[in-house]
């Protein structure tokens, strides 16, 4: 029978269970002082030695006894016979008690002329000036920052006490592969305590990774066991849902108790809350963006109990670019591109299924739609949680609009020029209609107007009077991908996976159908939509699909035969207004430039001999 979930708990609900149900205190250990940086001090720190640890001249000149000094001026110079040379940095003679600029000083042979007086420790840096022998340098629980580091190697530290939380991670599965592996169907790599261990160890958690265990209860009791007798906290990666293999609860119940088996947030709605001899045991869901919130909403505000640092880098309100429905009753967190538009912010939300991983790579910021929230509208302005630094974040530049492979070896090539590029793949149509609300910056598209030509009669008519530049990217091939050299003429013989409504690919198809009068309900998989061209030639290469319609380069880059249907011209909308951002200069040069060039002769299909050309509207 397949076990049920106990009463859900809503997040807020759990977050107080981790305040009020553990003790959580930190362990200890002592690491070199360069890897202490980014740590907590587990105690104070105090001075080995003075710094400085006797009185050093803080100018070039002369040692004296200020009271010799008395009386020196432009009319009554005063010559010393007790007097000695000092250069910066040197040791002042116990016996002088000030220093004299050498420019200030007229010497003849060991006799040495001044006309000003000089008080008591005049340039002069006192024992003890920087620290003194003994005194604290560093409290307990301070967050050590590269010049704390600088100032404990110059008092005598060389090795540090800090803050530490043993963590014991328990991998499970027996569909699981170690990383590095290719995994064969049915497979997967084992990376959500991969990712864990990262980073919480990055806050200074000391984590150990168990060796996988299959789905076995009594193998996961005993690396249980082990993990809670050497670990302050353990957490378990999958078997937490409610499936029949999943025995996570089970066995945190035989040796404990679950104090919470699900939470009220998504993705990680699984998640295990338990207690082993007084230590918290969290169970992870195996999906990795459940994984991923599990770590972020729960076990990192644990650790700041334990007295590990907290990271955030803020938020900032931002401009919702699609509209979103949600169920009342959880919390959901959506992944998001960010970037500045103009003067305001604009978010747009990435996959939102727990197993797309590449969500959390292309996003900066998230998203929390509170449980009694059923959504947000598209335009409603919204607060989004950075996962970068705020400067990290206006370096974006925002693509919306059609996709092509080489969208990715642009966004390489702009990171040498501090710019970092999001794209959406939404469709040419999709992106005009983001560049009409200025929701990006720039909009790839490839629109097949009735008399010829490209993406212009569009813009006339969805863009009416605004300024727009289209730069030329390429012409390029586009045809049909398949593992039998499949003709257009074939189509209607074989299974087809096609691109979504309002892309270029889907109206370059459908006027081609129309030309050859090919009836597209005729195509077996016509309604099949995917939204990059690597999705039809990757959806042909695993045999899901006979053919489909994709750029020559993704058929190449899969190794699969390609039948040339048309070329047609790929260009970037862009706002006449955005053209002095440098996000955006930098894209315009980027596209003229012989390595964007070398790029698409490498990739195959594309003609560059309209490559950088603009055109203009009105």
């Amino acid at each position: 029978m397949v076990k049920r979930y106990l009463t859900v708990t809503s997040l807020s609900e759990t977050l107080s269970l981790l305040r009020t149900g553990f003790s959580c205190i930190p362990s200890r250990e002592k690491v070199s002082l360069i890897q202490s940086i980014g740590r907590v001090t587990a105690e104070p720190i105090f001075a080995r030695y003075s710094v400085p640890e006797v009185h050093l001249a803080a100018m070039d000149g002369i040692a004296v006894r200020s009271q010799e000094t008395h009386g020196a001026s432009e009319q009554h110079p005063v010559t010393l016979e007790q007097a000695v040379r000092v250069n910066t940095g040197n040791v002042v003679p116990p016996e002088f008690d000030a220093v004299i600029m050498i420019e200030d000083v007229h010497a003849n042979n060991e006799l040495f002329t001044i006309r000003k007086a000089a008080p008591p420790w005049q340039h002069v840096r006192p024992a003890g000036e920087d620290i003194g022998e003994s005194e604290m340098a560093l409290p307990s629980h301070h967050l050590i920052r590269p010049s704390d580091i600088g100032a404990l190697a110059a008092y005598g530290i060389t090795d540090v006490p800090v803050l530490t939380v043993r963590i014991g991670l328990i991998p499970t599965g027996s569909e699981l592969v170690s990383h590095g592996n290719h995994p064969a169907p049915g497979q997967v790599v084992e990376s959500n305590t991969i990712m864990a261990e990262a980073m919480l160890g990055s806050l200074g958690a000391s984590c150990t990774r168990y060796p996988m265990v299959k789905d076995d209860p009594e193998q996961i009791r005993k690396t249980l066991q082990r993990a809670v007798l050497e670990n302050d906290l353990v957490i378990i990666s999958a078997g937490s849902s409610a499936g029949t293999k999943d025995y996570t609860a089970e066995v945190i119940a035989g040796l404990g108790e679950v104090l919470i088996h699900g939470v009220a947030i998504k993705p990680g709605k699984p998640a295990i809350i338990g207690r082993i001899d007084t230590k918290p045991v969290i169970g992870m869901p195996g999906y990795p963006l459940s994984a991923l919130t599990v770590l972020r909403e729960i076990v990192l505000p644990l650790l700041h109990r334990f007295g590990l640092p907290s990271v955030s880098f803020g938020t900032v309100d931002a401009r919702f670019t699609v509209s979103v429905s949600k169920d009342i009753g959880s919390d959901e967190f959506v992944l998001c591109s960010l970037g500045r538009v103009g003067n305001s912010w604009v978010l747009s939300p990435l996959s939102r299924g727990a197993g797309v991983q590449m969500s959390a790579v292309r996003s900066n910021a998230y998203l929390k739609i509170p449980a009694g929230v059923e959504g947000y509208e598209r335009g409603k302005t919204v607060s989004a949680t950075l996962t970068v630094s705020r400067s990290n974040a206006e370096r974006a530049l925002l693509i919306t609009g059609s996709h092509d492979p080489l969208v990715d070896y642009l966004a390489d090539l702009l990171m040498y020029r501090d710019v970092e590029l999001h794209s959406t793949h939404v469709g040419s149509m999709g992106g005009l209609l983001a560049l009409k609300m200025n929701e990006c910056h720039a909009a790839p598209v490839h629109l097949l107007a009735e008399n010829g030509d490209y993406n212009i009669p569009y813009l006339q008519k969805y863009l009416p009077g605004e300024e727009v530049v289209l730069i030329c990217v390429a012409e390029r091939q586009q045809g049909i991908v398949s593992k039998d050299a499949i003709g257009f003429d074939e189509l209607s013989r074989h299974t087809f996976v096609n691109r979504q409504r309002g892309s270029g690919t889907r109206m370059l198809l459908d006027h081609q159908l129309r030309l050859n009068g090919i009836d597209p309900s005729k195509i077996r998989g016509y309604e099949r939509e995917v939204t990059t061209h690597l999705a039809v030639a990757l959806a042909v290469k695993s045999g899901e699909a006979d053919a489909g319609m994709c750029v020559y380069s993704a058929a190449k880059a899969l190794g699969l035969p390609f039948t040339p249907v048309a070329s047609e011209r790929y260009e970037i909308a862009i706002r006449r207004g955005h053209l002095d951002d440098p996000r955006v200069s930098a894209l315009c040069s980027t596209l003229v430039s012989p390595a964007f060039s070398e790029v698409l002769e490498r990739l195959g299909g594309y003609d560059t001999k309209e490559t950088g050309v603009r055109r203009s509207l009105p």
